[in-house]
């Protein structure tokens, strides 16, 4: 599951999951301490702050592709992130794009609590975002609908994928 910050990514593959019946793996949970607290105080990531968390959760890939699948969230906001957890996996690998408006990403951030990205970064994750358009394996979703509807849009763009 993939997208910016706001666009859902953790209650869609959640949901998905359990609609597969295999296992989740919230990937901000897997950022390093050090990540979170850039992402906290409003800086934004580099490339080199990202490789190792993303090896991290190509792990978890490639273990939940040895076993029943995975679904993973995880922003995956440039090619070469993709690339790497492609690569990581060892097998076909999906991306479910979860895409929005500005409009409704703000929104959406600015209506969670909790979270540690704050809105100040989401216009550097949307300049970052190399949108995944004729990449293989990915489905994009339009988040502008509710989560039940989104993961069902989900669930049929999979049955469709090609790599």
């Amino acid at each position: 599951m993939m997208g910016v910050s706001g666009s859902g990514k953790s209650t869609v593959a959640e949901e998905l999951a359990e609609k597969l019946g295999i296992a989740f793996i919230e990937g901000d949970k897997l950022h390093p301490k050090a990540n979170v607290d850039k992402m906290s105080e409003g800086i934004p990531l580099t490339d080199e702050d990202r490789w190792p968390w993303l090896d991290l959760i190509g792990a978890e890939l490639r273990k939940g592709s040895e076993g029943n699948g995975v679904v993973v969230s995880c922003s995956a906001l440039k090619k070469i992130y993709r690339d790497r957890l492609r690569t990581a996996t060892g097998s076909p690998l999906a991306f479910v794009y979860l895409d929005g408006s500005l409009e409704l990403l703000s929104r959406r951030m600015g209506e969670r609590k909790g979270h540690f990205m704050p809105l100040s970064l989401l216009q550097t994750q949307l300049a970052t975002l190399e949108v995944p358009t004729g990449e293989p394996g990915v489905v994009t979703v339009s988040i502008d609908t509710t989560p039940e509807e989104i993961v069902k849009n989900a669930l049929s763009g999979l049955k469709t994928v090609t790599f």
